[in-house]
């Protein structure tokens, strides 16, 4: 009976883990997509634009 004490952790964990994949398989794409991938794009030109103007302001 020890084995199935030290393997039940394990698997519990892996039955969480690919449920959880499957979750986050399953929301990608779907009518939030557009939406999703604007805030991305704001948030990296945001990023981008920091980045520029602190390189500008150093090399000065």
């Amino acid at each position: 009976m020890d084995y199935v004490a030290a393997l039940v952790p394990p698997v519990v964990m892996a039955v969480f883990f690919i449920a959880l994949v499957r979750v986050i398989v399953k929301t990608q794409g779907g009518a939030a997509k557009a939406k999703e991938d604007a805030a991305v794009d704001a948030a990296l030109a945001r990023t981008q634009t920091g980045q520029g103007a602190a390189a500008s302001s150093t090399e000065a």
